[in-house]
């Protein structure tokens, strides 16, 4: 519904002054209004930064002869509308749940055309609603590359046994499976990864009952850090980032949400055969070829969960085993921490990244995350809470080493996740600020369509 919105407006915001810099040249018609919310609400929806958003509905109303601003919050979208005729603005619901490269690059793909007279505002309409039904991943392509993936992160945290890896890829697998048919009954945000992790933790369980795992207990782990939501936790960080604050904060507690849920699933799967997750464990080395290959299969197997089209793939997976094989060096030639060797990896990722996400009109944070998704410290947060269960039930009988040791396995984690958000983010910022011209978009092009 529209609303007078004179009055509305915050003057110290740059996107509000730019409401008069330029001219309204007519009233926006019923059908110009709806394309730019229907945009808005599909990027919005599907993993689209904010920054972006507001910079593409910007150019697109420009491009139709008015003014048009969109201020995103946690479930709803405003969008301010300046004409001839004076402003008003509408207000719709949506929440940025879930990450679909395919559609964001479809959807810039029919606003560019909207912009260059390709496409008129009329037939722009049924182009962005069969955007909207675009199917998700086949289930087959989803669970065979999360298996893949889950066992590539095995070889990646020192998992050598054959057998372990199988069952690391046929947890992974039914997960996949489980959390589709979960999707399709069960509306609850939080419903599937719960129910993954608790597979994979009892699966894992079974494992080490029967000593197929290894110390880390990756059999269980290693599924249930396939689940961890990057994406949201780098666009809820860039919002920060950039002054968003309530929205960044809600995309962040969001992501927590989900984190939280994992971790419960998961000690909630490994109790059932009685088992919890070490608090200390000895590190594996992995040779710098192992290491690099599974990074690019893990990659690729991320790639698929936020529906990137096959010859997308390579790119992201090129970048992931370059960033990979930098972190491999710094640990293990320079002698650096893990956290520095992270920082390192996704300083080389973010450089890299941010023009080519521009420049081919994708989510700068799915796409940067699936790029350095086996450096994610998922194994540092599950023992951490393996660490605060068993501080619980111990009481007062815990030794100071379980207490020592999950404080330095939250530590390690928050410090990871702190690195690798800098590390991304920091490059983006830079070059977008001082070398716009690396992140021109290309306007045309085939790499979103169908």
């Amino acid at each position: 519904m529209n609303h007078t919105a004179a009055n509305h407006v915050c003057a110290p915001s740059p996107e509000v002054r730019s409401l008069s810099d330029h001219p309204e040249a007519h009233v926006a018609s019923a059908e110009e209004l709806a394309l730019i919310s229907f945009s808005a609400r599909l990027l919005f929806e599907n993993g689209q930064s904010t920054e972006n958003i507001v910079s593409a509905l910007d150019q697109v109303a420009d491009a139709l002869g008015f003014r048009a601003t969109v201020f995103p919050r946690w479930g709803e979208l405003t969008i301010l509308i300046k004409d001839s005729s004076g402003s008003r603005h509408e207000i719709l619901a949506a929440a940025p749940v879930g990450v679909d490269m395919r559609k964001v690059a479809a959807i810039i793909g029919v606003t560019d055309d909207v912009c260059s007279g390709q496409l008129d505002v009329e037939a722009a309409r049924p182009a962005l609603e069969a955007v909207a039904r675009f199917p998700p991943v086949s289930i087959t392509r989803f669970a065979l590359l999360a298996a893949a993936g889950a066992a590539a992160l095995g070889v990646i945290f020192g998992a050598t046994h054959p057998f372990s890896l199988l069952l690391i890829a046929i947890s992974a697998g039914a997960g996949a499976y489980l959390r589709r048919w979960l999707a399709a009954i069960s509306r609850n945000l939080f419903v599937q990864p719960l129910c993954a992790a608790l597979l994979a933790g009892a699966i894992g369980a079974i494992a080490v009952r029967l000593q197929f795992s290894s110390a880390l207990r990756l059999v269980a782990v290693c599924p249930c850090m396939i689940l961890v939501p990057g994406p949201h936790l780098l666009n809820g960080t860039l919002d920060l980032a950039r002054a968003r604050i309530a929205l960044g904060a809600s995309r962040i507690a969001y992501a927590g949400m989900i984190i939280l849920v994992i971790c419960t699933g998961l000690l909630a799967g490994l109790s059932f055969g009685g088992v919890s997750l070490p608090a200390s464990v000895p590190s594996y080395p992995v040779p710098l070829g192992y290491d690099v290959i599974a990074a690019g299969v893990a990659v690729a197997a991320y790639g698929t969960f936020f529906a990137m089209p096959w010859r997308m793939l390579p790119i992201p997976a090129a970048i992931g085993m370059l960033a990979h094989a930098s972190r491999w060096g710094m640990i293990s030639l320079a002698g650096a921490s893990v956290q520095t060797g992270a920082l390192v990896a996704c300083l080389v990722v973010g450089i890299i990244i941010t023009p080519i996400a521009d420049r081919l009109r994708l989510p700068f944070a799915a796409f940067a995350f699936a790029s350095v998704v086996s450096l994610i410290p998922g194994v540092y947060l599950f023992r951490m809470a393996g660490g605060l269960v068993d501080l619980v039930t111990l009481g007062e009988k815990a030794s100071v080493d379980v207490l020592l040791n999950t404080i330095a396995d939250g530590t390690t984690a928050a410090l990871i996740i702190l690195a690798m958000a800098f590390g991304l983010i920091l490059p983006k910022m830079c070059i977008e600020r001082f070398c716009p011209s690396l992140a021109n978009p290309i306007r045309r092009g085939s790499w979103g369509r169908r």
